[in-house]
């Protein structure tokens, strides 16, 4: 690598603590999981021999994740414990470190992360960018800590919160207070006032093994009232504890909160879940204008999601087709009676949902048209409430994971599309 002993490069080892999100038995799907549906132990054995391969998106049980945390407590999501939040980080800056190899235990931020990198290269923090005011940064750089193992620690405060698991660190010392289960997406416990909060003294007990909550009460109450400061200052409050009822409330849609209809072109590939229309717990239409060449078409015209959940509106063997995946236990599918016409041709998906305003993952009536006239409709018995997964919305193609599991992606469309519009109710 050109100039490698003037470069600095940041290695952090994982994302949060170890997930416990697929439950007591472990899942096949963990997105089905994250949506407050947990996968039965008896699915899971039945398709074992799958685990690893591009037909599930499994997830170990928690049991692993306690295990792979230790020797802290807890796990991901749950942010009042060491095993929630402290990764391992390596720091390579040949040229500038004198002692490779070195351990660093003064305390850090992933928010300092950033600021050191602007010192390291002797550039200001961004006050504008792209014409925008920039907020100022609230991290702190460790430079110091990078060239000295003995330099003194420069973020000596932080708050923690995840789902309300909260902590606060300060000088050593830090309270928790555990408050919800990562694999029990469908409680929301509320009562924040009857968490027990413990103390811990990280300088002599790194892993959090004795509370000294009992013995030291004037020492918690501070730290408790640090938090407070804290979380007020950085706008933590209101504390929300839902899980996957939080995940289905709907982002708000591009652009405009209110937006309800929506054009979209051949090009518009690999757009994340929340930065398309958000089709979930409503009536919506799918419409496009397409040309149709002689001998038919194949391919998709539009989907989101993936193997985990999602849709699809695409052609196989010249005929339209809408299929709708809930979490690859239940597939529904609505093809049309015959053969679309060659030449300019609109098709259109409408999906009238049987839920009221504020039921979620209720199912609906689909029903396709080809040139204003209704060639199938059939009734999807359930629906995606929150979220489909990582994978992403596209027109022309299905990118990522197939949607559909009878073709290979990215299954492109073989003829014309001028445009899709989706208008939600």
């Amino acid at each position: 690598m050109p100039d490698a002993d003037n470069t600095l490069i940041f290695y952090i080892v994982g994302d949060n603590g170890a997930s416990s999100e697929g439950g007591f038995d472990g899942t096949i799907n963990e997105v089905m999981n994250l949506n407050g549906f947990p996968t039965d132990l008896h699915t899971v054995v039945e398709r074992l021999d799958k685990v690893g391969g591009p037909d599930t998106e499994p997830h170990y049980p928690l049991e692993w994740a306690w295990a792979g945390n230790s020797p802290f407590q807890w796990v991901k999501q749950v942010a009042s414990h060491l095993g929630g939040t402290r990764n391992p980080m390596v720091v390579s800056w040949p040229g500038h470190i004198k002692d490779p190899g070195g351990i660093r235990g003064q305390f850090t931020h992933l928010i300092d992360v950033l600021p050191t990198m602007l010192e390291a290269a002797h550039l200001p923090a961004p006050k504008v960018v792209d014409g925008i005011e920039q907020k100022p940064m609230d991290g702190a750089s460790f430079l110091s800590v990078v060239n000295d193992a003995g330099a003194g620690e420069v973020r000596t405060r932080q708050y923690f919160e995840v789902f309300s698991n909260r902590s606060m660190y300060d000088n050593g010392w830090k309270a928790n207070a555990q408050h919800t289960l990562p694999w029990r997406q469908d409680v929301a416990p509320g009562n924040w006032d009857s968490d027990k909060w413990e103390l811990y003294n990280l300088k002599e007990d790194y892993s959090e093994a004795k509370d000294l909550a009992a013995e030291m009460p004037d020492k918690l109450a501070e730290l408790k009232a640090l938090f407070k400061e804290e979380a007020e200052k950085y706008h933590v409050y209101p504390l929300d504890d839902r899980g996957a009822q939080r995940l289905a409330i709907p982002k708000p849609t591009p652009s405009d909160p209110n937006r309800t209809h929506f054009v979209f072109y051949p090009g518009a590939v690999r757009l994340a879940e929340t930065a398309a229309p958000n089709t979930k717990n409503k009536s919506h239409t799918i419409t496009a204008d397409i040309v149709v060449p002689d001998g038919g078409s194949e391919g998709v015209i539009v989907a989101e999601g993936g193997s985990s959940a999602g849709f699809a509106l695409f052609m196989r063997e010249g005929k339209l087709v809408y299929h709708y995946n809930w979490f690859d236990e239940e597939r529904t599918e609505v093809v049309s009676e015959k053969a679309l016409p060659a030449g300019e041709v609109k098709v259109k998906m409408e999906f009238a949902y049987d839920g009221q305003k504020d039921e979620l993952g209720k199912g609906g009536t689909a029903t396709l048209f080809v040139n204003d006239e209704k060639v199938g409709s059939a009734m999807i018995e359930k629906t995606v409430p929150g979220r489909f997964g990582i994978d992403t919305f596209g027109v022309g193609e299905d990118t990522g994971s197939p949607v559909v599991n009878t073709y290979s992606p990215p299954y492109r469309f073989t003829g014309e599309i001028k445009a899709v519009e989706i208008d939600l109710q």
